[in-house]
């Protein structure tokens, strides 16, 4: 609890979740990101509803409805749901029928009906009492008409029966879905869901997700299904509670309004339940594959020779230096039409030895491997063996060759240079690059169209900003596409940053950057300790030690009788110190932990290292992909049904959720991750459909089986019905 509370307040002074996980670690009790982040949304999710309990106090207070009773349930609610059924009584609302009766003065029959407490008459004495033509109200039956319309929203606003309701349409309703008759499906998409079911409670995301789209074009038609007999009946059990004449008209009343009002009502409520448990996942799914690439490993400081492969206009190629600064730019023709492979090859020869490239990038896209296959052969030729040529992923680098970011990097340069760079500059640090790019742009989502626009770009921009500090930027290196993400620092300060540096040179210390305009002390404490500076006047500032805490640092030097240079340069000496001695009111045993650590490795890179694919030869397109080959491949996506495999045939292989492993896994993501190496065998080819069926478990030996006993059978029990599960929520409400 002390640490929720000190972690709320380290929000309310304008911390950012990188800088409380990895610097606040004594205050929050060592909390990690993903904990602190759910704490950061959970506090969102109730300040909301603090907020919402005002504005519905006030209104029922207005409207002098306001009960001691009412005002308890209100305040006690920690659920937006409830709080809505609370209100919905005295919400302000469209006319009804309801409304139209309780303006003809029908509302004290229907309240006659509900209480169902005799008064002595007869109750079709009592209804034609109500009769009145100013008013409309021609005879005792259309005064009970009205009246049961009353009774059938009294019912469907009464906040324990929705949230029974509610509770139990989602445990036992199912998701049905069916195509819809005349409506063509030329593509066969939703070919599985034209007759469809599932409990709501298990249905996954990518299946909810692609049932709602199918709606939206026209082709499905989907409800959540519950037994109506079950409902209906467990209804009248908590609304008819006395024998009279007053049944008849409470029954009619349930009916009409379950059908007409509540059932709607519910249904649309699970609906957008369902809606939101998929938006969570499907996010939840593409934040996890857009962390895989952002921390791929990085080739490093390399002088770059990008390609972007194309066919007729030709192949554009530039030339980054180690700092992915761009050195020229040229384009060579070495495929069909013109085929100038020795052209093409004496200009690649000139440009290695000019530039002394180290590394050849490709992008994935049309004519790659062809291209990779020329390189192969006049890399062995020319005796290049120094040289290696490595084919990347180029999803969203034609989105960042026309941005406003890649305008302003490049002003002068046609797109498709722009776009070789980014190639190059994607091997030598995916991170730096990637972030130029709208994370939606880069492909690895899952039904990312259908889900909330703005949940999403929340989230991608969140796992952005992780990955950007737990890896660290290089202050004097990084653009400020890149600068943005760190802790503290919005695009403005980045902006800032940069024209600072080329106003003034390079940053020789973290503390020069109190010299940046809008860099004040508040977002120098939130960003310091992410901002390395390699070769600065103190070398505490290439590494991730915060500088609040260097004189710590500095001590344990002195205690070593060493200069905090040579302790860092040695980092044996940091196996010696014994950190509980160093503790004082801001450094505990946490963040000593970390200065330990980061002593025995200063300015390591987190990732790991760089490994390249290698497709195999002569498997270029669709049609050299044979069943039972073994190929190797990088993972492009991994969703909830499967994982994407790029095998270098420029459409990728689809390993489905079983032939992952033999051994049990709820979903790919537990056994495989974007960017991700892998030995595939190919167990199908449809060329018509271009689907590519893989699998890795088949290149895995099996598991022996475990005590030779045959599985058992699952255990089966009778399941209540829907009206004793309905009982058994409403009891349980009344005894909150």
């Amino acid at each position: 609890m002390q640490g929720l509370v000190a972690t709320i307040a380290l929000f309310d002074e304008g911390g950012t979740v990188p800088f409380i996980a990895r610097y606040r670690k004594e205050a929050t009790g060592n909390l990690d990101e993903v904990k602190i982040l759910a704490i950061q949304e959970k506090l969102e999710y109730h300040r909301e509803l603090a907020e919402r309990k005002v504005t519905v106090l006030d209104s029922i207070k207005e409207q002098g409805k306001l009960t001691p009773e009412l005002q308890a349930k209100i305040e006690k609610t920690l659920d937006k749901s409830e709080l809505e059924d609370l209100y919905l009584p005295y919400k302000p609302k469209r006319r009804t029928k309801a409304s139209v009766a309780r303006e003809k003065g029908l509302e004290p029959l229907a309240l006659y009906l509900w209480e169902q407490k005799p008064n002595g008459m007869i109750l079709a004495d009592y209804a034609a009492s109500f009769v009145n033509t100013e008013l409309g109200v021609a005879s005792g039956a259309e005064a009970l008409e009205g009246a049961r319309h009353i009774v059938a929203e009294m019912m469907s606003e009464n906040a324990e029966y929705r949230k029974a309701l509610r509770q139990q349409m989602m445990e036992g309703g199912r998701v049905s879905a069916k195509a819809i008759p005349g409506m063509e499906d030329p593509e066969g998409k939703y070919k599985m869901y034209a007759d469809f079911s599932e409990l709501a409670k298990n249905i996954p995301s990518h299946r909810m997700l692609a049932i709602r789209r199918g709606a939206k074009e026209g082709i499905l038609h989907f409800e959540i299904d519950v037994n109506r007999d079950e409902t209906v009946a467990w209804l009248r059990s908590r609304v008819v509670r006395e024998p009279g004449e007053w049944e008849r008209h409470l029954a009619e009343a349930i009916e009409d309004g379950y059908d007409r009002l509540l059932n709607p009502s519910i249904q649309t409520e699970i609906r957008l339940e369902l809606k939101d448990r998929s938006d969570e996942e499907a996010i939840r799914v593409f934040r996890q594959n857009l962390e895989n690439l952002l921390l791929a490993p990085p080739a490093g400081q390399l002088r770059v020779i990008g390609i972007d492969p194309g066919i007729r206009t030709g192949c554009k190629v530039a030339v980054v230096d180690d700092t992915g600064k761009i050195l020229t730019h040229t384009v060579i023709y070495p495929l069909e039409p013109k085929n100038d492979v020795i052209g093409s090859a004496r200009t690649l020869s000139t440009l290695i030895q000019q530039h002394g490239a180290q590394a050849i990038a490709i992008g994935n896209g049309t004519g790659s491997r062809e291209v990779s296959q020329f390189l192969g052969d006049f890399l062995r030729q020319a005796g290049l063996a120094s040289v290696f040529q490595v084919t990347v992923s180029e999803a969203g680098a034609s989105v960042y060759s026309a941005s406003d970011i890649a305008r302003q990097e490049f002003p002068d340069l046609d797109l498709t240079v722009r776009g070789a760079i980014s190639i190059a500059r994607r091997l030598q640090d995916p991170l730096a690059e990637l972030v130029k790019v709208d994370p939606k742009s880069i492909g690895v989502g899952q039904y990312q169209h259908d889900v909330d626009q703005r949940k999403l770009k929340h989230g991608l921009e969140q796992t952005v900003e992780s990955c950007v500090n737990r890896v660290g930027v290089d202050l004097n290196t990084a653009s400020w596409a890149l600068l943005r993400y760190v802790a503290g620092v919005n695009e403005r300060t980045a902006q800032k940053i940069v024209e600072y540096r080329n106003e003034n040179g390079r940053f020789r210390s973290r503390t020069q950057l109190m010299a940046v305009p809008g860099f004040g002390p508040k977002t120098f404490e939130q960003a310091a300790g992410f901002l390395r500076i390699r070769g600065g006047e103190n070398p505490l500032d290439m590494t991730a030690v915060h500088p609040e805490s260097y004189p710590v640092v500095e001590k344990i030097a002195g205690s070593m009788e060493v200069t905090v240079e040579e302790l860092i340069q040695r980092p044996e000496l940091a196996e010696k110190v014994k950190i509980e001695g160093f503790k004082t009111e801001t450094a505990g045993i946490f963040t000593l932990g970390d200065i330990k650590e980061e002593l025995r490795k200063p300015g390591r890179d987190p990732r790991e290292k760089f490994v390249a694919p290698k497709f195999r030869e002569g498997v270029k397109e669709m049609k050299d992909v044979t069943t039972g080959m073994t190929l190797e491949g990088v993972v492009t996506n991994v969703t909830k049904f499967g994982a994407f495999v790029d095998i270098g045939v420029h459409q990728d292989g689809l390993v489905h959720v079983s032939e992952i492993s033999h051994r049990f896994i709820t979903e790919p993501g537990e056994a495989l991750k974007a960017g991700q190496i892998v030995k595939v065998q190919v167990l199908s080819v449809d060329l018509k459909a271009k689907r590519i069926a893989l699998s890795i478990k088949a290149l895995e030996p099996k598991p022996k089986a475990a005590g030779g006993r045959p599985p058992q059978a699952p255990q089966t029990r009778n399941e209540p019905s829907m009206q004793d599960k309905l009982a058994a929520l409403s009891s349980k409400f009344r005894t909150r």
